[in-house]
């Protein structure tokens, strides 16, 4: 069996883990910049050692996932002495397989697994992993290897090409990253008007889930609802009459958001093209002078 090791006990390097080894995985070796989070992660898995030195899971491990933050990867890439048939992975959203490059000339095989999914904890991410899509970047056979882990974890996988991975990055901080402020945004505005976040939270949860449910279900540009979606000029009027008052920042991301929206709202057959110029003239920004 495969030994692996993973050099890094972050949120990250402990979910994937763990949940490798209820899956039947052989995770032997872990180390870390702390000792004592190594510690922690080598005793939730069975037969596997703390490590003090990276170098030590290096010269252990056949299989080594670099689970440090993404500043870091290169610098374990760099000081420690791979060897010939080993493979290394690290789990980047950004970086691509240049900051392996000391590893892949050491002999080693390098790839990339990174789950496209939000580890605010590890125990949350443990539950999150099935169902979750794994980008792989790797050559023959490494990527049948990542592969197999993907189905193994329960998860999908694409194959990225060289150049993607920061687009591809790019897109997760949109529909994760940023749904958090855009709640956020959403929750100063109730306080404007007297409701508290908790409240404001708890009323707006179910519109959230909601809306993913719709994605879900309906997929694009059918689960878009709303005042674009419909062509209701007079909304947005008022919309953008009180947010110019509350704010020309948030009214400044509402008229970018609003662009964006006015082409899923003609593909999904609510509006014409008529109305979309209307809208857009709405939205766009208005020059100081011609307030």
């Amino acid at each position: 069996m495969v030994k692996t090791g993973f050099i890094g006990a972050g949120v990250v390097g402990t979910a994937l883990a763990v949940r490798l080894s209820q899956k039947g995985s052989q995770v032997s070796v872990v180390a870390s910049r702390s000792f004592p989070s190594a510690q922690r992660l080598a005793g939730r898995i069975s037969g596997c050692r703390a490590l003090h030195d990276i170098q030590e899971v290096a010269d252990v491990a056949d299989l080594v996932f670099i689970t440090t933050p993404d500043s870091a990867i290169p610098l374990v890439a760099s000081h420690v002495q791979w060897h010939q048939g080993q493979s290394v992975v690290h789990c980047s959203g950004a970086d691509s397989l240049d900051v392996l490059e000391p590893a892949r000339r050491a002999g080693a095989s390098v790839g990339s697994f990174h789950p496209l999914q939000t580890f605010a904890s590890w125990e949350q991410a443990l539950k999150n992993i099935p169902g979750t899509t794994f980008a792989l970047e790797a050559e023959e056979p490494l990527l049948s290897q990542l592969k197999a882990l993907a189905s193994l974890l329960d998860g999908e996988w694409i194959e990225l090409r060289p150049g993607d991975k920061v687009r591809y990055h790019a897109s997760a901080v949109f529909v994760s990253n940023y749904l958090v402020t855009l709640v956020r945004i959403a929750l100063d505005l109730w306080q404007s008007f007297g409701v508290s976040r908790d409240q404001a939270t708890r009323a707006l949860l179910p519109l959230i889930k909601g809306t993913v449910g719709n994605i879900e279900k309906l997929g694009l540009p059918q689960c878009l609802t709303g005042p674009i979606a419909r062509g209701d000029l007079t909304t947005i009027d008022k919309h953008i009459e009180t947010l110019r008052a509350q704010d020309e920042r948030l009214l400044s991301v509402y008229r970018e958001m609003g662009l964006s929206t006015i082409s899923i709202a003609l593909a999904k057959g609510g509006i014409d093209e008529q109305r979309a110029e209307e809208m857009k003239a709405r939205f766009s920004p208005v020059k100081s002078h011609e307030r």
